[in-house]
């Protein structure tokens, strides 16, 4: 079982920054494909980013250019750099995690979710 603690969100202006942060239990966070996926008022889920265990990332064709995912496996974290933010970006961010190194498209474990709110 992997716990994972999102932290970070919080209230900005269109065109402001935030980074959010995911700290992950256990020993085996480097092994494991990480994502950062969303869920705005009245909208699907949302594959945000991923952060492969060597670092390879993919981003959603919304956030390309604006955002940014990195992992620092010495320090169990996973990271969302949010740049350029706009209102369609307010949502809750979820952090997740596979239970191996590969992604198949499904995650395993998911945190609590932090809010990230953008006003125009």
């Amino acid at each position: 079982q992997v716990q994972l603690i999102e932290s970070g969100g919080g209230s900005v202006q269109a065109g402001g920054s935030l980074r959010l942060s995911c700290a992950a239990s256990g020993d085996r966070f480097s092994l494991y494909w990480m994502g950062w996926l969303r869920q705005g008022p009245e909208k699907e889920r949302e594959e945000v980013a991923t952060v492969g265990s060597g670092g390879m990332t993919t981003y959603a064709d919304s956030v390309k250019g604006r955002f940014t995912a990195s992992r620092d496996n010495a320090k169990n974290t996973l990271y969302l750099q949010m740049n350029s933010l706009k209102p369609e970006d307010t949502a809750m961010y979820y952090c997740a995690s596979t239970r191996g190194p590969y992604y198949t498209g499904t995650f395993d474990y998911w945190g609590q979710g932090t809010q990230v709110t953008v006003s125009s």
